[in-house]
């Protein structure tokens, strides 16, 4: 009885401070406020978890924007407070463009940087003429055999431009991403998760990423392959430029669209459907994100990778293909002459050249990404949110 009690004044206390926040502040803040106040609250679990929901699904306005008080949604059935449940997506609702880019551009410098040895074993195992001493049997044959021949650090070479590229070309492409999927869902599907939009802003935002990344890409996996005839990150740069010209850097850059187009739109996708399974409530939640972006890359990635073979082809002009196609030597220039190489030297198995390196790059690639990109996002928003709310105390 007496617990009873005290729960049942707790939801007093709460429902008269919601009174009085929505008194004082604006609906913007109120947003603010309640969103803090569900985060607070979420953390202390177990008996405090029926309070927290009642706080949140009163306090903080949907995504579509309703702002009303509504007293039932405190007291009444379990339906409605579960309607009133915050999107973890949009909460707090503040967050900014710029917290997206910085959560964006920390996750894909970490991602790249930490996956970077793997990504060095992709790009030789994609290689449709490899030298006898470049043929391996498997991934880790291939990383033991890099270190034992070429040195310890012959994996990583090349990695500084690669972190260069990684920061702004994620930072734009979660911004993008965020920004059109919330847009392009109020249009498609309004208050609730739609599918077709996140395909959509993957797509969109992936455009802002590759031309961002794709000179970074061609210059890494030109130091990634055997017997690399560059001295450094500059060297590389400069002979590209005055042997082959600038459009070099983005003689791949439509492959790289054809391939990371339909790859973002199922990663994106898989992602956000594996969410509403793992994470309805959309909370902050490491292990879901892990799960889910390590499974959506996988997938994306396995799909793609014919693709990512004519990709790699482009970027490195490897020279034993080259001569083995025409005496003169001359450029693989596009998709459709890079489809027909990669098909004349080995048929239809060379298009899945790599493809057990690409799964096991990609699944905690994007495994990575994701659980580091929410965990900033989740942590800036939260300090955020904590300024504001103590500044507008001491206005008071």
């Amino acid at each position: 009885m007496i617990l009873k009690d005290w729960e049942l004044q707790m939801e007093a206390d709460g429902f008269v401070r919601r009174r009085r926040m929505t008194a004082d502040t604006s609906g913007g803040d109120a947003a603010v406020a309640g969103a803090s106040a569900g985060a607070e609250i979420h953390w202390l679990g177990g008996r405090f978890w029926g309070v927290s929901k009642s706080l949140v699904g009163t306090l903080t306005p949907r995504i579509a924007g309703e702002t009303e008080l509504h007293v039932g949604h405190f007291y009444g059935s379990q339906e409605a407070t579960d309607l009133s449940e915050p999107d973890y997506e949009g909460l707090p609702q503040g967050a900014s463009t710029s917290t997206h880019m910085l959560a964006g551009a920390v996750a894909g410098i970490m991602e790249h940087c930490l996956m970077f040895p793997i990504d060095c074993v992709k790009t030789r195992m994609q290689s449709l003429q490899p030298e006898p001493a470049a043929r391996y049997r498997n991934v880790m044959d291939a990383l033991w055999r890099i270190m034992r021949t070429e040195g310890i650090w012959r994996p990583i070479r090349g990695l500084n431009v690669t972190a260069v590229g990684a920061g702004p070309a994620h930072a734009l492409y979660f911004a993008c991403y965020e920004r059109l999927k919330k847009v392009l869902s109020d249009i498609i599907h309004p208050g609730a998760n739609s599918h077709l939009a996140n395909g959509a802003a993957g797509c969109v935002a992936t455009l802002l990423h590759d031309a961002a990344m794709n000179p970074s890409e061609v210059v890494k996996q030109r130091m990634q392959m055997y017997n690399s005839p560059y001295r450094g990150v500059l060297d590389c740069i400069r002979c590209v430029w005055q042997q082959e010209g600038a459009l070099a850097f983005y003689r791949s850059y439509t492959t790289q669209l054809t391939m990371n187009i339909p790859f973002q739109a199922l990663h994106f996708m898989t992602y956000e459907y594996l969410q509403e399974l793992l994470n309805p409530q959309r909370h902050y939640n490491p292990s879901s994100h892990m799960v889910s972006g390590a499974l959506a890359g996988a997938i994306a990635a396995a799909a793609t990778t014919p693709l990512d073979v004519c990709k790699t082809l482009l970027n490195t002009q490897e020279s034993l293909t080259l001569s083995s196609i025409s005496r003169s030597g001359r450029h693989i220039t596009g998709l459709g002459h890079a489809f027909r190489t990669v098909y004349r030297l080995g048929g239809l198995p060379a298009y899945f050249k790599g493809v057990q390196a690409r799964v096991i790059y990609q699944m905690p690639s994007t495994a990575i990404s994701w659980s580091v990109y929410e965990f900033f996002k989740y942590v800036i928003t939260k300090h955020q949110h904590e300024k504001r709310r103590i500044q507008r105390d001491g206005e008071k």
